[in-house]
């Protein structure tokens, strides 16, 4: 497992675990990181990440997406 800001653009990949505090878990849970769900890397940069999460491109912060484990 790694967090998902250390994939690459072009990387389909699983959702292993969603970490952090029961609000932060439940807000990504929300926008479609879902344990068991995949997600395609879009493009990293500028402190963020670009991701394709069922069908819909979403911005989320690096400090984000090293709470997401793949």
């Amino acid at each position: 497992m790694m967090p998902l800001m250390f994939a690459n653009p072009g990387d389909e990949v699983i959702i292993k675990k969603v970490g952090g505090s029961a609000e932060t878990k439940k807000h990504l849970e929300d926008l479609g990181f879902v344990v068991g769900g995949t997600l395609t890397v879009v493009n990293s940069g500028n402190g963020n990440l670009i991701v394709n999460v069922k069908g819909t491109r979403i911005a989320i912060t690096k400090e984000m997406a090293g709470k997401i484990m793949i």
